[in-house]
């Protein structure tokens, strides 16, 4: 879990090198600190030796710069103009951030060209301020916090950020037109655990110049933590959906029961679900609003987020799944009336396994909050077995970072959900459930076969209405809990046993 301010601090500071690597037309550059031969094997080999040895914290930056207020760090921004090969041919540009404040261990930042790895060292000049910049001592500051990476997304020669990596093993990604939500991390080890949640870092990124008709920009990273190393290669394709095809090996220290795959971080505050008890303007707050699986089976399902009173964790067992994500399928701005956050516009995440991950269980974990300010919401795939310590692991797969929700399988997908008790009968509560529109789905509801169940409690027969804005049907139905604290309910639509719609999950606790 990270802190909204730190995101919100992400969008508001800019950053990047200083004296001499990939600068054209007489600009200043980045200054290189140290030269040596790059491969990936050679990435490897280091990261094995790494792993071989006790875990090593990184230094941290001087107390002067880790007591810089949240003000004083935006005083200091960076100067695009002197990012890592302006005025050249290369379809990239990769600005950087100062240290200090949330992140007071620096990170090692190096370029790539002609199989020569250029390490950057910090540079004052790089850097704008204001004269409220409080003065910072440059003994033991031995490098940045992170790296953002423009390019021309809209043709008109304006490079676009579209990546940033800073904070732990975080990054966020945006298609164009998009505004950054949801997180993606590089590993996530035993979250929700008793002991608490271990968060591995990125502590070093070599970022390869592309060629200047490349349209695929490629970025490495060296993750350490005190349980395991690992090395990942990401290949980013921006556009109007953000293509980023990773591929990691991880070299466990120990043995590895809690682990997270492909973690995704995002924040749910409330909605339809939830609304009663919020005093807010808007009538919904979150940057995803549900969960989708396309499990090894083939079954699409769709399970609404959760702002619940005490931290629950979701498994969807399952053997080879074939994608899940944290989507916003509320694509409208009435939808959150919110002209600030702009929460119609973050994107949705899918996960798309590059091979088979075999036995485990996609899994969410849904953490009480009462400020939007905070991310709330995790979601990843937990392998059956342990990663053994001494193994070495190695997998793939693509994030398909859009605004608009994946269509997994070619069923009729849930729009959205409501919920709450009715006037007359308080024992029960009312869920209804809009689908859209969708050929799978014919002309005559009649013949439809409508599935609603319940783990506990008392659920009743649903009944399909057309909801008269969307043209889609309506699935309403109602439960009685009784004595019971939750509830784990399910509900689809089939012709010929075969589903015709999402399967539809939800945990309703009391």
């Amino acid at each position: 879990m990270i802190r909204r301010e730190v995101l919100r601090l992400l969008a508001a500071v800019a950053a990047t090198p200083a004296a001499a690597v990939g600068s054209g037309g007489g600009g200043m550059g980045p200054r290189v600190v140290s030269e040596a031969p790059f491969s990936e094997a050679l990435l490897n080999m280091m990261a094995r030796k790494i792993a071989a040895r006790p875990y090593q914290p990184r230094p941290m930056v001087p107390d002067a710069w880790q007591k810089m207020s949240y003000d004083e760090y935006k005083s200091i921004w960076f100067n695009t103009q002197k990012a890592v090969w302006s005025g050249t041919d290369a379809p990239l540009r990769v600005d950087l951030f100062h240290p200090g404040l949330y992140f007071p261990s620096p990170v090692r930042v190096a370029v790539v060209e002609d199989g020569i790895a250029r390490e950057l060292g910090f540079d004052w000049d790089l850097f704008d301020k204001t004269d409220r910049a409080p003065d910072l001592p440059l003994d033991g500051v031995g490098g940045y916090s992170g790296l953002r990476l423009r390019t021309p997304l809209t043709g008109d020669g304006n490079f676009q950020e579209y990546a940033v990596f800073q904070g732990a093993s975080y990054f966020r990604v945006i298609g164009k037109g998009e505004v950054y939500g949801l997180s993606a991390r590089g590993l996530a080890i035993d979250t929700a655990g008793k002991m608490g949640e271990e968060f591995p870092d990125f502590t070093r990124f070599w970022v390869e110049r592309p060629d200047a008709d490349a349209t695929m920009h490629r970025v490495h990273a060296l993750m350490e933590s005190p349980s395991v190393t690992g090395i990942y290669h990401f290949d980013l394709t921006p556009g109007d959906d953000a293509i980023v095809d990773v591929r990691v090996t991880l070299w466990p220290r120990r043995a590895l029961d809690n682990l997270g795959i492909a973690p995704l971080t995002s924040m749910f505050f409330f909605d339809e679900t939830n609304r009663t008890g919020f005093d807010d303007f808007r009538p919904a707050v979150h940057d995803s609003d549900g969960l989708t699986v396309l499990n090894g089976n083939g079954e699409a399902l769709w399970r609404p987020l959760a702002n619940p009173r005490e931290l629950q964790v979701s498994s969807f067992v399952d053997t080879d799944p074939q994608g899940f994500g944290l989507g916003q399928r509320a694509r409208g701005f009435s939808d959150f009336a919110d002209l600030e956050a702009l929460y119609h516009k973050r994107p949705t995440l899918w996960i798309t396994p590059g091979e088979a991950w075999g036995k485990g269980a996609v899994t969410l974990v849904e953490i009480p909050t009462d400020k939007e300010i905070y991310d709330n919401i995790v979601a990843y795939w937990r392998p059956r077995e342990p990663l053994a310590a001494g193994s070495e692991h190695s997998l793939s797969y693509r994030m398909t970072w859009t605004d608009d929700a994946p269509r997994v399988k070619d069923v009729a997908r849930v729009l959205n959900t409501r919920m709450g008790r009715g006037h007359v009968f308080k024992e029960k509560i009312t869920a209804a459930i809009d689908f859209e529109p969708h050929p799978a789905l014919g002309e005559d509801w009649d013949d439809l076969v409508i599935h609603t169940s319940s783990n506990r409690g008392k659920v009743s027969e649903g009944i399909l209405q057309t909801n008269p804005e969307t043209g889609g049907p309506r699935l309403a139905f109602s439960f009685e809990p009784g004595e019971a604290r939750s509830m784990e309910l399910r509900a689809q639509l089939m012709r010929d046993h075969a589903s015709v719609s999402e399967v539809w999950l939800y945990r309703w606790t009391a």
